[in-house]
């Protein structure tokens, strides 16, 4: 399941369908908005997405990792819209019969919607009236 939302949501509700009886580990990743990038002081954030291709590409990455790794369900879910300091902008749960699967999942499942989800993060600064758009360039191979 791929999910993009333009409001908080609560983890809890979604770990909760990732627990299965067949499953013996979980692994998640929170991305949180921080106050840096490079030299810059961050003030908040504003993802856009083209909401339907993102869904879509996500979904398949999602069915990659299940194909690639021995997992039984992963969830992600990004956000949209304005964020501020230490919200939380993307969230990735996997459920695996064993942790191995779910660590590399996890990461797979981060990495590659970081270098292939259409989603852009554009940084506001504290120092300036000025405003970024941030490419994800360390997740391109």
């Amino acid at each position: 399941m791929f999910l993009i939302k333009s409001e908080e949501f609560d983890i809890e509700s979604y770990k909760k369908e990732l627990r299965l009886d067949e499953c013996g580990g979980y692994c998640s990743f929170e991305g949180w908005v921080r106050n840096h990038n490079n030299d810059n002081q961050v003030r908040g954030l504003e993802y856009s997405a083209y909401e339907e291709l993102a869904v879509a590409t996500g979904e398949k990455i999602v069915a990659q990792a299940k194909e690639l790794f021995d997992i039984e369900e992963a969830i992600c879910i990004h956000r949209v819209g304005k964020l501020a300091i230490g919200d939380l902008a993307v969230w990735v749960g996997v459920s695996a019969k064993h942790r191995g699967a779910t660590f590399e999942a996890c990461q797979y499942i981060i990495n590659t919607l970081k270098a292939d989800v259409p989603i852009w993060k554009k940084e506001f600064y504290l120092d300036q009236e000025m405003h970024e758009w941030v490419s994800n360039i360390e997740s391109r191979p």
